[in-house]
């Protein structure tokens, strides 16, 4: 569903952009008409723009502190490359580019989990599914359905994954999470009672304690993201004590939609801050993509 609805925005825009240009060209403005497209085109980057000085003025008061003006110039720069090859190309078009890979030649190794946020599909992944593939690591990549459904309708989807992954490895997954894919697991875990069945959950930029950002939109799993809503209380007070000691928390003061930064950690995990890393660019950042491939290699080797 997702797919066809951003191919549908994606061909809209060059669309658009196209008749700016052709009927300026015609009236003898073709720098109108090129300027213009352009605009159009890239005006999901004035956006982005606004959303870090945002997170800017947000992250004041926080412990980490606000980024400093060439951070976040940077992890703007990142994120509107990010962000384009993202959702005009391997969602709408490349989401299932990259088949999952579980064989039975995967017999006892670690696989993983992978689960999207907001608006995504497992086209988010994309750069690290082919290299997952290539590197022979057993993997699941969720799509969550409806987009704009509840949370909780997600805990299926995860859930059958997990076990997907499980009954070819014969061991639990390490579970990835982006965004809102993070209180997915989260819902799941507790629903499922389900932490025995993983090794371990790396969230991005995930908003555990809600993101103003969240106000500003209406769907029910954008209402569920806001802060202090009912929804994330009520998930924490169904937590078992200890669950998060499982969890390594990703968090940015260049985070764009998550903020302010302290609300992607969580007591209790192990919170890792990446330095001038905008939201999409989370998810394929090399430092996780590293740690992803340590931790494999520490819960493979052999005890003693």
């Amino acid at each position: 569903m997702l797919a066809r609805l951003q191919q549908t925005t994606t061909f809209a825009l060059i669309g658009i952009a196209l008749a700016w240009a052709i009927v300026h060209a015609s009236r003898g403005a073709v720098w109108v008409g090129i300027a213009g497209a352009m605009f159009i085109v890239f005006s999901y980057a004035i956006v982005l723009a606004v959303e870090m000085l945002v997170a800017r003025q947000v992250n004041r008061d926080e412990a980490v502190g606000p980024a400093d003006a060439a951070a976040l110039c940077r992890a703007w720069s990142a994120e509107v490359r990010c962000s384009a090859r993202t959702f005009f190309w391997n969602q709408p078009f490349r989401s299932q580019a990259v088949p999952d890979r579980l064989s039975s030649a995967d017999a006892d190794r670690v696989g993983i989990v992978l689960v999207h946020g907001f608006v995504c599909n497992r086209g988010l992944w994309n750069p690290w599914l082919r290299r997952f593939r290539d590197l022979r690591i057993p993997f699941a990549a969720v799509n969550l359905e409806p987009v704009f459904g509840g949370i909780d309708s997600y805990a299926a989807a995860i859930d059958a994954a997990v076990r997907r992954v499980g009954a070819v490895t014969g061991r639990p997954p390490i579970v990835v999470a982006h965004s809102m894919g993070g209180l997915a697991v989260r819902a799941w875990l507790s629903a499922h009672d389900a932490a025995s069945r993983v090794q371990s959950v790396i969230t991005l930029g995930t908003p555990h304690h809600g993101t103003v950002l969240a106000s500003l939109a209406v769907s029910a799993n954008a209402r569920q993201m806001r802060r202090s809503s009912p929804w994330l209380k009520a998930l924490e007070q169904c937590e078992p004590a200890g669950l998060h000691a499982s969890f390594t928390c990703y968090y940015s003061n260049c985070d764009n939609i998550v903020m302010p930064a302290s609300t992607a950690t969580l007591r209790g995990a192990d919170n890792r801050q990446l330095s001038g890393v905008a939201h999409v660019q989370m998810a394929s950042d090399e430092r996780v993509f590293r740690e992803i491939l340590a931790r494999i290699r520490h819960v493979s080797r052999p005890a003693g």
